[in-house]
């Protein structure tokens, strides 16, 4: 089996190889393509890949290659982890954003809707790749924001497209084993978007064990979600939001915080990152220990300036429980290969799974994974707050797909203008002119 990672100098690839060769069980890999334009960047991970294999006679092989094309021909299963314009362009979704006292954040907001503008067309242009070189394969979506870009390949994939992320299962192991409950015994009642969602209910054996978890002080206090959020306001709404939720009901807070911090969560990595890439460049025989370091250190900054405005402190070892993304990934990866059914929260096709959303709106709810597919599992409705904020989200990022694929300056201006955390119509239009003026790529797509 081929699996082909786009984004193969991406930092967190390693994550992935590493999954594949430590698993008890899963896909056979034979082979990992990594792709990437920058070579430099190439080099550097596959050192990581290889001091990793260290131990490991089976490892599977890894061909690095610049050219698309040769990356994708043959591949069994294509992982998409890809940033348009980089760091440097996440740097310039925040920062158009907070000059105007706006949330700048990766996947959230304005910033999120900058990302997805100037990222949407290559997705589609990879989908078309893939539906020539590899028609028989599954695409794994982890580009940012996932469920905007899942939903935009589908136009051209349809089904083979699933988009994934390492959030919801994190906040459901977690919600588990604060009940000292096994994860893989729970069964979570999740709905919503990427990055924008609730767990509802985690039964055990048939009941449902919510409640007993926003009552008990102790069990809520292990729960980074309610640290974030605060424990009084996660049982107010009596469900467990999504960590990205914090951006919504914490807004000012938000801004304030990393406005506050003199430096955005893209510009800390993009320094991060540059450093460790040069220094490998220059100690590839250590290059495994460096990115050990500095993978170490992302993780303990993971939405710093949210746990800092809200006293929820530094994460702690169980915060980051539950495998990542990486595991999410290959999971899904043995499901859809043939290793046996399973449920997963995914990105995918509605269908009539959450009532009040559009039937081709790409939605994140618990599935049924086997070798034909993942197929949502039907939802209950959604609380009137949770539904309109969905609603509202949801067709801000269809608005937003359209806007990529046709090019509409004035498309993506009403897309800004009506998304909840953007307050006002000439805030839009600020937003969008400042993007096009520093993101060259955004002023040439949009007309």
């Amino acid at each position: 089996m081929i699996l082909t990672i786009l984004g193969g100098g991406g930092f967190r690839v390693p994550l992935v190889y590493r999954q594949l060769l430590t698993q008890d069980r899963g896909p056979d890999v034979r082979e990992v393509v990594l792709y990437d334009p920058d070579s430099g960047r190439l080099d550097a991970i596959v050192a990581v890949l290889t001091q990793l294999a260290v131990g490991h006679p089976d490892a599977p092989r890894v061909r690095p290659t610049t050219d698309l094309d040769d990356a994708l021909a043959g591949a069994d299963f294509v992982f998409s982890a890809i940033r348009v314009a980089g760091l440097a362009g996440r740097t310039v979704d925040e920062r158009v954003a907070l000059e105007l006292d706006v949330l700048g954040q990766e996947t959230t907001g304005p910033g999120g809707l900058a990302y997805a503008l100037r990222t949407v067309p290559v997705c589609l242009d990879i989908a078309d790749r893939v539906a020539r070189l590899a028609p028989a394969a599954w695409v794994i979506n982890f580009t940012n924001p996932a469920g905007l870009v899942t939903e935009a390949m589908r136009r051209r994939l349809g089904d083979r497209v699933v988009g994934i992320c390492d959030s919801p299962v994190g906040l459901g192991d977690r919600a588990a084993r604060a009940l000292g409950e096994d994860p893989a015994r729970v069964a979570l009642d999740y709905v919503g978007l990427n990055h924008l969602g609730w767990l509802r209910a985690l039964r055990v054996d048939g009941v449902d064990r919510l409640p007993e978890l926003l009552a008990n002080d102790a069990a809520l206090g292990e729960l980074e979600e309610a640290r974030l959020l605060g424990p009084d306001w996660v049982r107010s709404l009596g469900v467990i939001p999504n960590e990205y939720l914090y951006y919504y009901y914490f807004t000012r807070e938000a801004v304030a915080a990393i406005q506050s911090a003199g430096t955005t969560r893209g510009e800390y990595l993009r320094r991060q990152q540059e450093r460790f890439y040069a220094e490998v460049s220059r100690r590839p025989d250590a290059a495994l220990q460096l990115w050990d370091r500095t993978r170490a250190d992302r993780e303990s900054t993971y939405l710093a300036e949210g746990r800092q405005s809200s006293g929820a402190g530094e994460r702690r070892p169980q915060d980051v429980a539950g495998g990542g993304y990486q595991q999410v990934a290959l999971d899904l990866m043995t499901a859809l290969g043939g290793g046996g059914a399973g449920t997963m929260i995914l990105n995918v096709r509605n269908g009539s799974a959450v009532p009040g959303l559009p039937p081709d709106a790409v939605v994140e709810v618990p599935c049924v994974v086997d070798a034909a597919g993942a197929r949502p599992v039907a939802t209950e409705p959604l609380a009137g707050h949770m539904l309109g904020l969905v609603q509202q989200v949801k067709a801000v990022e269809q608005l937003t797909i359209e806007a990529a694929v046709t090019g509409s300056a004035a498309l993506a201006i009403r897309a800004l203008a009506l998304h909840p955390l953007v307050d006002s119509v000439n805030t839009a239009r600020r937003l969008l002119a400042g993007y096009r003026e520093r993101l060259p790529g955004l002023a040439d797509l949009l007309h």
